[in-house]
């Protein structure tokens, strides 16, 4: 659904005791004392600042559950979750620094962060041990500002996600050994799926699924659909393929991908529908076309807003990072820079995007 860009040419316990350690450190993160816990992102970058004084969407909200077919919080209230993606890590790692969290955090007003770990294409695969490194680094800066945190496996290409099924067991042990006792992270375990049936997919995820629960039994995943996270659409199909063959997992959700100018009523139709019937995270949109690039369709945009506000069905936008496409939020070259805050390091879609999870 979203074609991914070359490499830039510039530089570059037991359940009790498990739940008693995350109810701890949302207590800490109230308190601002988290951070102290934390290395600097950027090695010589200044600590992150203490909490604010209102409460942080972990701190509000606490563990999060899927409810029905909704996304609640330790209340057993529905929330949805707004927030951006970072671009892949092994390319636009520099875009994501104590100052543009620290932006993305207090004068975006995000809620969460997906961070994208790329499985080929210079990722993961070229050393598992730095890029895991990287993720826990990305997602416990994001914990330090209360943020939630979206551990994304970026497969994309191979399509079928059983082909990288032992790295990912491997990424998602070390993942759900360190975040076990944490109530901010949600595990995404396949991207996008293309060129594969819903039933390898669903075989997948019962399979990467358990691997997580033995370290995390807590903590909701969040399940790709077939045709880049498309329910199929983008193969002929649609989502009652997963209404009728749906995994066999407690507390997940299924993924959606839509990029605007390229996927209209049909995708905003399906998604409609799929959400009256199984439990839906947005974990990547644009305003462009499926290649993330190409003028932005804010009226349809909108539309998908307006849709996923109704049903409180959360978000991440595609993508946190100056990339030249029209999809990255930051003019070119903000990332070498030291500005993050307010619009005039912005490009149109980032003014658009940053004004609506601020809403």
């Amino acid at each position: 659904m979203h074609q991914r860009p070359t490499p830039p040419t510039a530089p570059t316990v037991t359940t009790g005791r498990r739940r008693m350690a995350r109810k701890a450190l949302l207590a800490a993160s109230a308190l601002g004392v988290v951070t102290a816990l934390m290395a600097p992102v950027r090695a010589g970058a200044a600590p992150a600042p203490a909490a604010p004084t209102a409460a942080t969407p972990l701190a509000a909200n606490g563990q999060l559950s899927v409810c029905g077919r909704q996304l609640c919080n330790a209340s057993g209230q529905a929330v949805a979750l707004n927030g951006m993606s970072t671009h892949g890590t092994q390319w636009y790692a520099q875009c994501v620094t104590d100052g543009s969290l620290d932006a993305l955090a207090q004068d975006w007003r995000s809620d969460v962060l997906r961070v994208s770990t790329y499985v080929q294409e210079g990722g993961y695969e070229t050393d598992p041990a730095g890029f895991t490194a990287r993720a826990q680094k990305f997602v416990d800066a994001a914990h330090a500002r209360g943020m939630y945190a979206v551990i994304d496996w970026h497969m994309l290409t191979p399509g079928d996600p059983n082909a990288n099924l032992a790295r990912a067991k491997t990424f998602f042990t070390a993942m759900a050994k360190k975040y076990k006792n944490h109530p901010g992270v949600l595990y995404e375990i396949a991207n996008e799926p293309s060129g594969v049936s819903w039933s390898a997919i669903k075989s997948y995820a019962e399979q990467i699924i358990p691997v997580i629960r033995a370290e995390d039994p807590d903590a909701v995943v969040l399940v790709g659909t077939r045709a880049w996270s498309s329910f199929g659409v983008s193969e002929g199909s649609d989502e009652s393929e997963v209404v009728n063959n749906p995994v066999n997992a407690s507390n997940i959700m299924y993924t959606f991908h839509f990029y605007a100018a390229s996927h209209r009523e049909e995708y905003l139709n399906t998604l409609d529908r799929a959400s009256d019937r199984l439990p839906v995270f947005v974990t990547e949109f644009g305003t462009q076309n499926y290649a993330g690039e190409g003028a932005n369709d804010f009226t349809m945009s909108q539309r998908y807003l307006d849709l996923m506000k109704r049903k409180k069905i959360s978000w991440t936008n595609w993508n946190y990072s100056d990339d030249h496409r029209s999809g990255a939020v930051f003019k070119t070259g903000t990332c070498n820079g030291s500005t993050w805050a307010g619009t005039g390091v912005l490009k149109e879609a980032g003014v658009w995007i940053r004004d609506r999870i601020r809403q």
